[in-house]
């Protein structure tokens, strides 16, 4: 029988990242070389030297404009030649805006990226947000009351002017796991029905 060692534990006093998290639809997108073969029926945009190709993805499926999630598919295929910029691999982020949970008051629809260790407003995709980051630091529970405070006050900073933000994310990067605090009814599980009791 194959030993399994308990795993190590991150120390919590380490960096954190803390950014708002946007109320729409997840979404991906994953650039990998035009030569593999896997499901050929769902790529949606090959690149200019043919040497790249492009999946998109819902949180539980790769889509297409066929059978697209709220237009992002189609969207990215529209957007390709900026989103091969994004490189080799997988990139996620939250599709929102217009007809899409909030709205945040919007026109147009928006593709957020999630990575701020590696995008920011220099060198992302034109095409592409980057979701707005609240604090950067080692992990502090005042800190993080702040983040939510600042969006209780201020509103959203990913859409200025829209006062019903939901919430935010917090990145733990020793742990290289994310943990998401809600605005509004945070200690029920999304989804879950709450029943009202009879008077």
């Amino acid at each position: 029988m194959e030993f399994e060692p308990f795993p190590k534990i991150p120390r919590l006093a380490r960096d954190i990242v803390i950014t708002e998290m946007i109320d729409g639809t997840n979404a991906s997108i994953r650039i990998f070389p035009a030569d593999y073969t896997c499901q050929l029926s769902k790529i949606i945009a090959i690149s200019d030297d043919n040497k790249w190709a492009m999946f998109a993805g819902s949180r539980t499926r790769w889509i297409t404009p066929d059978e697209d999630n709220y237009g992002f598919a189609a969207w990215a295929r529209d957007n390709a030649a900026s989103l091969f910029e994004l490189g080799e691999g997988m990139h996620f982020g939250e599709w929102w805006g217009a007809g899409i949970q909030r709205r945040y008051g919007m026109e147009r629809k928006v593709f957020s990226l999630f990575n701020v260790g590696r995008w920011n407003e220099q060198n992302r995709p034109e095409c592409c947000d980057v979701v707005p980051v609240l604090y950067r630091g080692e992990f502090s529970e005042a800190e993080i009351q702040t983040a939510l405070n600042k969006l209780r006050y201020w509103g959203s900073f990913a859409a200025p002017g829209f006062k019903d933000p939901e919430g935010i994310i917090v990145y733990h990067e020793a742990a290289k796991q994310m943990f998401k605090k809600t605005l509004t009814k945070d200690e029920q599980p999304k989804g879950k029905v709450v029943e009202k009791q009879a008077a």
